[in-house]
């Protein structure tokens, strides 16, 4: 979007609230530039991933999928007191803020900003989560790995500042308002886990105890397997396969995108990660072989490149291979990996492996019956994601009705 157009939408629409005044982030909420020598270690250490996207609230425990990559490592963070305004600079996509109910030392990609006596702390953080807000602070970044905001472009913005008591009205009213909408999407959440961990469980069983649950059963003589079929055999995964590392790619031959160009996928350590313009296998069943998530399990169709970082999987008998993905699935390969600072696992810790083996013909019927569970959950999965998404929706769009006067006051204290 246009970062002028969006700037115009924005200011309409604030200039619908009378009794409000437009003022410059930079004087009613100052940049705080107070430093300290902390790390992470710090008990009262916030990093970025310590702060859930566009809620405002911290999250039960670090759940980052990125690196800062700011100045935590060499002992360099930010100061904040009890009733500043934080709001990451880096992604801010993510739209990462927080309200300090306490003092603490924060991730230097992290802005601390100290409201005025005349804002309200929780207005600001509301004002600095609407979409619009966030867009126009997106929009300005700079560099294309770790994109970033500078406070010169953000702390020049305009936001529109009602009296100091509506501004206390539209934050509780925010406050009671989306703190109902985060209780249906808390719920929609625990919906989707509660799917996951049926499907998980349902596949766990037919895979480990197959579909009739009437025949005689007898001990694996494997703690993870329990009981299996009579029928059934456990056999050393070392005697039907031949299992060995990929093939090195140089990073210039891979695209991150798919293209006409490169059309086929390169699966490494932790599965697809990009594109090339010719495979080395197909049809194939891969491991991850190092970084944090070796021992992952992937079958993927058609023509592939499997890289030096995972482990091919080949000359398969006696098996469906994607039945064998979802047994290596529940052994838990990782937890079998050569703990050190690059965690591996080698092929040898993979035949050592010993596997249940149901004839041929039941494997088949097996994946059938997954084939259909899968389906199943997909769909629902959609309809809890699509239902999630829309309560996310209202919650946006409701806070941007709110900090611009789009709701009346008088509706507000109803």
């Amino acid at each position: 979007m246009n970062p002028g157009a969006m700037m115009t939408s924005y200011e309409d629409a604030k200039g619908r609230r009378g009794d409000k005044t437009e003022k410059r982030l930079k004087f009613i909420a100052p940049l705080r530039n107070e430093r300290t020598e902390a790390t992470s270690d710090h008990a009262d250490y916030l990093g970025l991933e310590n702060i859930q996207s566009w809620t405002g609230k911290l999250l039960p425990s670090a759940t980052s999928d990125f690196s800062e990559d700011d100045n935590s490592a060499s002992g360099t963070a930010n100061v904040f007191y009890s009733g500043d305004v934080l709001f990451g600079k880096l992604r801010p996509y993510l739209a990462k803020a927080l309200h300090a109910d306490k003092d603490g030392v924060c991730s230097t990609e992290l802005l601390v900003l100290k409201p005025q006596p005349d804002i309200h702390p929780r207005f600001l953080l509301y004002s600095m989560l609407s979409p619009d807000f966030v867009g126009q602070v997106d929009a300005s970044t700079f560099g294309a790995k770790m994109p970033r905001a500078n406070w010169e472009f953000i702390g020049s913005m305009k936001l529109s500042i009602p009296t100091y008591e509506t501004q206390r009205l539209i934050a509780d009213y925010l406050d009671r308002e989306t703190g109902r909408i985060d209780a249906l999407v808390a719920e929609k959440e625990k919906m989707l886990a509660l799917l996951e961990e049926k499907r998980a469980a349902l596949i766990s069983r037919v895979v480990t105890r197959g579909l009739d649950e009437s025949v005689p059963r007898k001990p694996s003589g494997l703690d993870w397997l329990g009981e299996i079929p009579e029928h059934w055999e456990v056999l050393p995964f070392r005697w039907f396969m031949r299992i060995g590392s990929g093939e090195f790619l140089s990073n210039e031959r891979i695209s991150k995108d798919k293209t006409e160009e490169m059309p086929i996928p390169v699966v490494g350590g932790n599965g697809v990660f990009g594109y090339t313009s010719q495979a080395n296998t197909e049809d194939a069943l891969v491991i991850g072989r190092v970084g944090a998530q070796c021992g992952n399990v992937h079958f993927v169709d058609g023509p592939l490149w499997v890289t030096d970082n995972a482990l091919l999987v080949e000359n398969i008998s006696r098996f469906e291979p994607r039945y064998l993905r979802e047994v290596l699935c529940l052994i838990g390969l990782n937890t079998l990996a050569n703990q050190s600072a690059q965690p591996l696992i080698t092929g040898e810790i993979v035949k050592d492996q010993k596997i249940p083996s149901p004839p041929i013909s039941e494997q088949s019927d097996i994946l059938q019956f997954l084939k259909g569970v899968h389906g199943e959950y997909v769909s629902l999965h959609k309809k809890v994601k699509a239902s999630l998404h829309l309560l996310q929706e209202r919650r946006a769009a409701l806070i941007t009705a709110a900090v611009t006067g789009r709701i009346p006051v008088e509706e507000m204290t109803a």
